[in-house]
């Protein structure tokens, strides 16, 4: 079938919205017209080619739409449903029988690659192939080719646009602190980074139970949002050193920290403010493939503080989804106050807001 897709043809180029063709779902898969689609930072990630994008390819991964055709095979779904997308896994390794398909054995291959597993794309242009498949759909179109594992239906009323970010951004910031590091009630947090991701979790903070929540982001508009969300504190981290200004607020350090800036001096610094079993969460995708940092032993050893790698918030999207969506429905979960709607042939335009501090999560809506 002929779908509208925005392409990205090299590396760093910009989108370019034109008919493709898309094969029908084979076993297992499932054909969703897209109603709307979150624009997150991973996409802009792999836009730049730093992460081996195969172009001409299609991004997109935080889509939600309704089942239009479904392949062999399929019980999840059935044609009319509505449903939100998220991030794929096999279903078959040692990871995804533990309910931590975050960390499927798979992951790359089935998120990342711009291929089936097979090797071949669903999606094509005048006979040639388009990579998709991005985060097992490629949501950045009319309509995607998605798996049984990464859709979630949801109600017959639902509001697409604004459920469709919860399948990436939200719920890899608000898991990374209900999930991850599972913050208790009455603990500190100090979440890196304003975005959305890095909002996300300050909200987690607050779901959590956290009494001290301190975000750090430049951005004073940003801030401004962080205080609207549940942070107690802000800290502009062009006004001194964001340590110092950490333990004036928490003399002890920090019980969690979260990373979501992926600047690297933030991150390298962020030890130095964590409390005895203190826990560090990096979230963010860093500026080079080869990035490091250095966890100084002997604090580490002495504190007994934990530095870990967060992927999707460890979320299992059938478990942590639902929890999101009632959380939402109640409004405990106040992501409008950060999101803004564009018609989708606008997605330049809205990775232009973001980019000058216009927007902090774009929902792209056809």
């Amino acid at each position: 079938m002929q779908a509208i897709a925005a392409i990205t043809k090299e590396a760093n180029g910009p989108f370019v919205i034109e008919p493709v063709e898309l094969e029908a779902p084979r076993a297992g898969e499932v054909l969703i017209k897209i109603a709307a689609v979150g624009i997150c930072h991973t996409d802009l990630a792999f836009v730049s080619g730093l992460m081996g994008s195969a172009f001409p390819m299609v991004f997109g991964h935080e889509g939600a739409g309704t089942v239009e055709a479904v392949g062999k095979d399929v019980t999840k779904v059935a044609v009319g449903d509505k449903v939100i997308l998220t991030f794929n896994s096999c279903g078959a390794c040692a990871s995804c029988d533990s309910h931590d398909p975050a960390y499927c054995h798979q992951f790359p291959l089935l998120n990342f690659a711009g291929i089936r597993p097979d090797g071949s794309s669903p999606i094509s242009q005048n006979g040639a192939t388009v990579s998709g498949n991005f985060f097992g759909q490629s949501s950045f179109a009319s309509h995607a080719i998605a798996n049984q594992r990464n859709i979630l239906k949801v109600d017959a009323d639902a509001d697409l646009a604004a459920m469709a970010p919860l399948g990436c951004g939200i719920q890899t910031g608000a898991g990374a602190v209900m999930r991850s590091l599972a913050a208790k009630k009455g603990s500190s947090l100090v979440v890196l980074g304003g975005g959305a991701v890095g909002l996300s979790a300050v909200i987690g903070g607050v779901l959590q139970g956290c009494t001290t929540i301190i975000l750090v982001e430049p951005q004073a508009e940003r801030r401004a949002i962080g205080l609207s969300v549940g942070a107690t504190h802000v800290i502009d981290p062009a006004a001194g050193d964001v340590g110092e200004a950490v333990r004036a607020i928490i003399p002890a350090g920090a019980n969690n920290i979260v990373d979501t800036s992926g600047n690297m001096g933030a991150l390298q610094g962020a030890t130095g403010m964590l409390a005895h079993k203190g826990k560090l969460g990096m979230i963010a995708v860093p500026p080079a493939v080869d990035a490091v940092v250095a966890v100084p032993v002997i604090p580490a050893l002495t504190l007994g503080y934990s530095v870990q790698g967060i992927c999707e918030g460890d979320s299992d999207p059938d478990e942590f989804l639902p929890e999101l969506i009632a959380h939402l429905k109640a409004g405990r979960l106040p992501i409008d106050k950060f999101t803004k709607t564009y018609k989708f042939d606008q997605i330049n335009e809205a990775i232009d807001d973001a980019h000058h501090g216009k927007c902090v999560k774009a929902v792209l809506t056809f």
